[in-house]
């Protein structure tokens, strides 16, 4: 795994959410620093997984098939590099949601 040096460091953050789990996240978001372009909620994977996928929508398939560009958070540290996606927090398994222009986030229907 390589070294990450995440665009925001630990001592900025702050609690925005409580126990709501962890969730998948690109290092499109945590390192680079980019806004959640599309966002998911999947069936969970482990027991304190919320089931929540975060990514900027730049990320290709070769980065996202690379387990070096992911890694698992607390769903707080999300909401700190990107409190738009708080809202929807509590939407259900199956949801997927698209960025819009005004900051707020669009159903993408299969």
């Amino acid at each position: 795994m390589k070294d990450k040096k995440f665009k925001l460091p630990k001592e900025q953050f702050k609690q925005l959410i409580k126990g709501m789990g962890a969730c998948l996240a690109s290092d499109k978001i945590t390192v680079d620093g980019l806004l959640v372009g599309f966002m998911y909620r999947e069936e969970l994977h482990f027991e304190a997984d919320s089931g929540w996928r975060f990514y900027s929508g730049t990320e290709d398939q070769e980065y996202v098939d690379n387990p070096d560009n992911l890694m698992y958070y607390d769903l707080n540290t999300i909401a700190n590099y990107d409190p738009a996606i708080i809202p929807y927090l509590h939407l259900e398994t199956g949801t997927q949601l698209e960025r819009n222009e005004d900051n707020t986030f669009r159903y993408i229907v299969d």
